[in-house]
């Protein structure tokens, strides 16, 4: 079924829902993953992003994205300006490999406090996303519904204890997906939901013993 923004489009600072409001998301994504201001940043830009990402306002979006900026802030044009302002290393290049879907981005942040995620994904059409990867890890996260991103490590019975918390917060599960690098080691889940989750869940998954750290994103 298709919803209005599949109709209309994005409400957004253009001009290109694919080009400008699907690399905004993408950046605003890394943003939120990354949980706190970013100090640096490297993109990787695929296929089409590669070849008209100045023309479209590609990189101004992606860097819009980074700050925390949503696809309507008129502060979007001036991106790459208002990130030199802040101090904000962010640096572009382009890469003729093929990443699977023409309008792709690869996203590495470093935090002021030290953190650090990398982000790839593709704006799939109509401003529409889909992250296809969290620092190494294989994930499908669509940015439509509010989303549990969850680091652990990769031992039996912690997928159920944290599917239990959002069951008693009244959560209802519409997709999950988990990835690992092995059998024992870093993993992560990627859970959307339905329905409204507060705080106090994620508060609860954090402290659930061999979870790494957990993050909300709400729709973007």
């Amino acid at each position: 079924m298709s919803s209005a923004l599949d109709i209309i489009g994005p409400v957004m600072i253009g001009p290109s829902s694919s080009h400008t409001a699907g690399a905004c998301r993408l950046g605003l994504v890394a943003h939120r993953l990354l949980g706190e201001d970013a100090r640096t940043a490297r993109v990787t830009l695929y296929g089409s992003f590669a070849k008209t990402y100045r023309g479209h306002g590609t990189d101004r979006a992606l860097a819009a994205g980074v700050m925390g900026m949503a696809t309507d802030d008129v502060r979007l044009r001036d991106a790459l300006d208002i990130a030199r302002e802040r101090g904000l290393d962010i640096a572009f290049e382009t890469s003729a490999d093929d990443a699977g879907h023409p309008n792709t981005a690869r996203i590495e942040l470093g935090g002021v406090s030290g953190a650090h995620v990398a982000v790839q994904g593709s704006s799939v059409g109509g401003g529409s996303i889909l992250v296809t990867e969290i620092d190494g890890m294989a994930v499908s996260v669509t940015g439509r519904r509010p989303t549990f991103v969850v680091l652990h490590r990769d031992v039996p019975g912690l997928i159920a204890a944290v599917t239990d918390v959002l069951a008693e917060g009244g959560a209802n599960i519409c997709d999950f997906r988990l990835a690992r690098v092995r059998k024992g080691g870093d993993a992560v889940m990627c859970i959307e939901v339905e329905g409204p989750v507060g705080p106090l869940a994620n508060k609860r998954i954090r402290r659930l013993r061999d979870v790494t750290t957990s993050i909300v994103l709400s729709p973007v």
